[in-house]
């Protein structure tokens, strides 16, 4: 993790994730670029997610990647997430549904509820797991989710 940022980075960081938001790629990049590479997982998070897209920078999957699991190695969430998402989809990397399991459980268990409700999709259809109702109820059940709101939850009950 990266150490205690200064006062000046954290306006920095502020600011990134400001022009980010505002769709100031650009800039965004400029403010976060050095505090990615000093370790901060925000900022490598929203610049894989520039590199992912091709948002203000050319679209560049070995970056992407580079960005994505700097920030997920930091139990980013988001971070953890979205390359859960990248290994399900094959983007930037070759489609994978067990690593993408490993991803999405990470995140899942610091209460991303996108997280949680796609691993239960990936326990009711045997996507990257063993089909299992039960542990599909179960992470349904940590996203929010009431019976009768489950994906297929009649079938699951």
């Amino acid at each position: 993790m990266v150490s205690e940022l200064t006062e000046n980075e954290q306006m920095n960081l502020a600011s990134g994730i400001a022009a980010f938001e505002a769709k100031n790629f650009a800039q965004a990049l400029s403010l976060l670029g050095p505090l990615a590479e000093k370790g901060e997982a925000d900022s490598q998070y929203r610049i894989a997610i520039m590199y992912q897209n091709g948002l203000g920078v050319v679209r560049n999957e070995l970056l992407a990647m580079k960005w994505m699991v700097a920030a997920a190695n930091q139990d980013f969430p988001m971070a953890q997430h979205g390359l859960g998402f990248m290994y399900m989809e094959g983007d930037c990397v070759a489609k994978n549904s067990e690593k993408a399991v490993y991803w999405f459980k990470k995140a899942a268990e610091q209460g991303m509820a996108g997280s949680q409700t796609t691993l239960a999709m990936m326990y009711e259809t045997g996507n990257g797991v063993e089909q299992d109702t039960d542990e599909a109820k179960r992470w349904y059940r940590m996203a929010g989710f009431a019976e009768d709101e489950m994906n297929l939850g009649r079938q699951l009950q």
